[in-house]
């Protein structure tokens, strides 16, 4: 189990969304940044869809309740352990009884806790995500709250502590973001002065975003005829609406099934990661792509990710016979050790975390 102290603002399990179910309502949702859950579930060697805990602007405390190797992706949060500092993007050792802690994010919106095994609450329409409009999903249908424990799975392999992703499938998120898009579908609703202002002009993440959508401040954007409704018509992750006030949503991940306002385009998927990072008070650029752009784009990152080399931990192997019996232990560091190193010992096959911090 992990134990939770804090949620902090908004912590809920998800995985990479609940798909199939739109035509009644339900909405996908799954983690809003696809990118940062599978480089945490890549470190940790669980299956890209295995839940994690989404943390919303940190403040969030967890205790763990067993051994388990953890990493922590996304928004930086400065994290410690027991009060030492460690590394984000980095597999890191933990025994029972410690706390991890959060801070507020340096940069970005949202991180991942992701553990060997995976967060194991029930299946719901085939997914353990957290749909909070509905109460459907995750631990209860709701946020993580103080007292709650979450049961973590069984891991599907032994994986080391100190394992890292290389810098270079890291994102760097910054008070300034370009976004492709992919025009349409409702495109010929604006005028031509319209689609220049969208394209042309800065847009501002406003503090009324949230998992369903980033809502955007800045210049109107012009349809004809003043007309900003349409009969509602199925929308998807990326959808970039605009209502009566002129100024652009961007949905995400709990975004409804269906709308009335028109839309300008979609984001292409390969950037919707970076719009799901984007705090309040973020600058916003808009380009325009075709189909095949964006296409391309994800299919290299999707790529990208899948054949990352990690740096791992230097291993060495014991045998030796305890009471008769064979016994392989192997012994896990860091190649470059970090304030806290605590050695990992896997002992036939079974993790056993040493309690040795090197500090």
């Amino acid at each position: 189990m992990l134990r939770v102290t804090s949620g902090g603002p908004l912590a809920t399990v998800q995985d990479q969304g609940r798909f199939g179910f739109s035509r009644f309502g339900i909405s996908v949702s799954g983690a809003v940044d696809a990118h940062a859950l599978t480089l945490g579930n890549r470190l940790v060697g669980n299956p890209a869809n295995s839940a994690a805990i989404e943390i919303t602007f940190g403040g969030a405390v967890f205790e763990f309740a067993a051994d388990t190797v953890f990493a922590l992706t996304g928004a930086d949060l400065s994290p410690d352990l027991n009060g030492v500092p460690v590394q984000m993007n980095q597999t890191i050792a933990a025994i029972p009884g410690d706390r991890l802690s959060m801070q507020s994010p340096r940069f970005g919106l949202r991180s991942y806790l992701c553990v060997a095994g995976g967060f194991e609450v029930p299946l719901t329409m085939g997914s353990r995500s957290t749909y909070l409009a509905a109460g459907v999903g995750g631990h209860h249908g709701r946020a993580l709250k103080q007292g709650d424990e979450v049961p973590i799975g069984t891991p599907g392999r032994t994986v080391h502590a100190g394992r890292r992703a290389p810098d270079a499938i890291i994102p760097r998120y910054g008070a300034e973001i370009s976004v492709r898009v992919v025009p349409g579908p409702q495109e010929d609703r604006f005028t031509e002065r319209g689609l220049e202002t969208f394209y042309s002009s800065v847009y501002t993440s406003t503090d009324k975003s949230d998992r369903q959508g980033v809502r955007l401040d800045g210049p109107a954007i012009e349809a004809h005829g003043k007309r900003y409704d349409i009969v509602s018509d199925a929308v998807v992750t990326g959808a970039i609406q605009v209502p009566g006030d002129a100024r652009p949503i961007v949905l995400l991940a709990d975004r409804q099934t269906t709308g009335g306002y028109p839309k300008i385009g979609v984001v292409a998927t390969v950037d919707i990661p970076l719009l799901a990072q984007a705090a309040p008070g973020t600058k916003i650029r808009f380009s325009k792509v075709t189909v095949e752009e964006a296409q391309q784009a994800t299919r290299t990152a999707i790529a990208g990710l899948a054949g990352m080399a990690l740096e791992e931990p230097v291993v060495q192997v014991t045998e030796m016979v305890i009471d008769g019996l064979p016994v392989r232990v192997e012994i896990a560091t860091p190649r470059e050790p970090t304030s806290l190193t605590r050695l990992t010992v896997v002992e036939n096959g079974r993790l056993r975390v040493a309690a040795i911090d090197v500090v």
